[in-house]
């Protein structure tokens, strides 16, 4: 009898031990097929990089992402929308550029910058305004729904990187559309945050790379410095005109001795 009491505690612990041994690797893959469906149906994979053929496999935390894509820059977005999924540790990034890719710093790319810069803002009309460019000088045609509307498509355009010169012909609509945030798509914050880091990276008179950016239910929180007032405020005002983004805390600090690309 005393041998079977002595005996019971051990099978216990060893059948805890079993489960707790088992347990944790279900638990693991369960997480990775939920990193890997969220990514597939975050704003930025259905909406700005539905086209590209990009592979997603996650693997206790750590996401490699294969496959190609049309952009530059949308490896950037890829892997920064990612990396902003609960339970993501990592990032391999092995994304190519397709074959049929446009060519670096050519009108052609410009118009794609100029394109996804106007679709990020719920703002301005991003499909119903057509771009063309011709030696980095950019028309812009199409409707917008008020003049302060056209105003500030030209004001986004002409501070896109690259762009020498701005054209607007676009006339104004006399039936308005709803602006794009008005559509019901919630968007996520992992996608906030992606379209944030590439809205700074585009423009040229912010700066991605010394501004951090957290989002939480829609809310941005950004720290990190800027070069002055004048770009701090432009960073906020930028930010709020993002499709999902509910408000900006903006806790940059001022530093007159960087540059953009320090």
């Amino acid at each position: 009898m005393r041998t079977m009491t002595t005996r019971y505690p051990v099978v216990l612990m060893a059948a805890a031990v079993v489960v707790f041994m088992t347990g944790a690797p279900l638990r693991a893959a369960e997480s990775d097929d939920r990193i890997e469906s969220s990514a597939k149906q975050s704003y930025v994979f259905k909406t700005h990089l539905k086209d590209d053929a990009i592979h997603i496999q996650a693997k206790d935390g750590v996401v490699a992402l294969t496959g190609t894509v049309a952009e530059e820059s949308h490896m950037s977005l890829a892997e920064d929308t990612v990396a902003g999924l609960p339970g993501v540790t990592r990032v391999d990034n092995r994304l190519g550029l397709s074959s049929d890719r446009v060519a670096k710093n050519s009108d052609a790319w410009l118009i794609t910058k100029v394109k996804t810069t106007l679709l990020f803002h719920r703002n301005v009309s991003g499909s119903q305004t057509q771009v063309s460019a011709n030696d980095g000088r950019v028309t812009l045609r199409g409707e917008a729904n008020s003049p302060a509307q056209r105003e500030l498509t030209t004001a986004y355009a002409t501070d896109v990187e690259g762009v020498t010169g701005v054209d607007n012909q676009m006339t104004v609509s006399k039936s308005p559309q709803l602006p794009q945030d008005t559509m019901g798509e919630k968007i996520d914050d992992a996608s906030i945050t992606a379209l944030v880091k590439m809205t700074l990276l585009f423009h040229r008179s912010t700066s991605a790379s010394h501004t951090k950016v957290e989002t939480n239910e829609g809310i941005v929180t950004l720290s990190g410095q800027a070069r002055n007032a004048a770009e701090k405020d432009l960073v906020s005002r930028l930010i709020t005109d993002i499709n999902g983004v509910k408000s900006v805390v903006n806790n940059m600090t001022i530093n007159e001795s960087i540059s953009k690309n320090d």
